[in-house]
Order: structure tokens, then C-alpha cells, then sequence
């Protein structure tokens, strides 16, 4: 396990690595065993047995990207209490063409019991989601996309509801899977002079 940790970055107080697509961040009642979590814990444990991680944020089982973790509770709060002030960027490939280069989507999304994002103006919570287009064909757009709150499967529910739901997302109205992955992709994290880059992936170029 520990030889496919990607590491972007490490220091006394943070690890930031690069999740893969279908790795859950963190346990669940299916899965206990096969997540990012647990590979970074046996990473800094072989460092040092007495070494802890945190979890600081999750991304999605499907999605990929830049992951932060803390090594001590404190640097855990710390980071969670100046949250809102994280800049957080994604790439997502969209089935067809956009109407405009750039936008923003202002939906209340709301979390069903059955764990699914909806719109709903009378229970949701404000989701905005900011996106430009980088490249474009008949088919495909790819978008870069700017988040300004962090709601749980705020992007793939945005872009489902305004008809370009993202490739590969069969939970939000997607009916193909080319690259036989959810193609969103957390690109970089960025706070005051950090900024954490994951690479976009490969087989998103296969696309354009």
C-alpha cells in the first residue's frame, strides 16, 4: 500500500498526498480497511510507531486529487477552524458543450436521507460554484472550477442540474464512463502561502 502514497507535500505539522479515484479517504461500515487514511497512518508510523494523522477533509470514494491531513489534533482544528479562507480548485470533465466560457451556479442544495443532493430552496443550504472552460469539443467540456462553500457532492450535483452532469457520474444523471472513472479531480488547495498542487490526470488528455 505504502508504495502507491503519492506525497505532494510533508512537514512536522501537515502530509499532503494525492488520492487516487475509487479510494475511500476514511472508513465505512463496508469498508474499513482500504482507505487513504490507513495508508498514510502506516506511512508515518513506520517514521515513527508513536506518530498520529487527522482527518482534516474528505473528497469523494470516485473523486481524485490534492488530500491534507494533520499530525496533531491541534493542527487538525486549526486548519478546520480557518476553512472558509482555503482556496480549493478542481478539474471536472462535463458531458457537452457549455453555453458560456465562464459562470457561476447559486443553487440550495439539500442532503436526502437516502444521501442524495438535491435542489431545494426551502431546506437546502446556498452552494456556489464558480467554472471556466479550458478546452471544449462535441462531446466534452473540460471545466476548472472554483468552489465557495463545501457542501457534500456540491459540484456533482450543480453541474447534473444545469444539464452537464460530470463524465463518469452515474449518480447524477451521467450515462457514459469513457475513461471508466468519475472525472473530477481536486487540483489544488491553496491558504495564505501554501498552495498544493495534484496533477490533472492522464487519462483526462484522452478526452481532448
Amino acid at each position: 500500500m505504502v508504495k502507491k502514497l503519492k506525497i505532494i507535500y510533508e512537514d512536522k505539522k501537515i502530509i499532503v498526498v494525492s488520492k487516487e479515484s475509487g479510494l475511500l479517504t476514511i472508513g465505512t461500515s463496508k469498508e474499513r480497511n482500504k482507505t487513504l487514511y490507513n495508508e498514510v497512518k502506516e506511512y508515518v508510523k513506520k517514521q515513527n510507531p508513536k506518530n498520529k494523522i487527522f482527518i482534516v477533509h474528505r473528497l469523494d470514494k470516485d473523486t481524485s486529487g490534492v488530500l491534507l491531513f494533520a499530525k496533531s489534533e491541534e493542527e487538525k482544528y486549526k486548519w478546520q477552524n480557518s476553512w472558509n479562507d482555503v482556496k480549493r480548485k478542481y478539474y471536472a470533465i462535463v458531458q457537452g458543450k457549455m453555453e458560456k466560457n465562464k459562470g457561476k451556479i447559486e443553487l440550495k442544495l439539500y442532503e436526502t436521507k437516502s444521501l442524495d443532493v438535491v435542489v431545494n430552496d426551502k431546506l437546502g443550504k446556498r452552494c456556489v460554484t464558480n467554472y471556466e472552460v479550458i478546452s471544449t469539443n462535441k462531446l466534452y467540456s473540460l471545466l476548472l472550477i472554483d468552489i465557495e462553500t463545501g457542501r457534500r457532492n456540491q459540484i456533482r450535483a450543480s453541474l447534473s442540474y444545469i444539464g452537464h452532469p460530470i463524465v463518469g457520474d452515474k449518480k447524477y444523471n451521467s450515462n457514459i464512463n469513457p475513461i471508466r472513472r468519475l472525472a473530477l479531480h481536486a487540483y489544488s488547495l491553496e491558504y495564505k502561502d501554501k498552495l498544493f498542487i495534484a496533477d490533472i490526470p492522464k487519462e483526462f488528455n484522452r478526452l481532448f
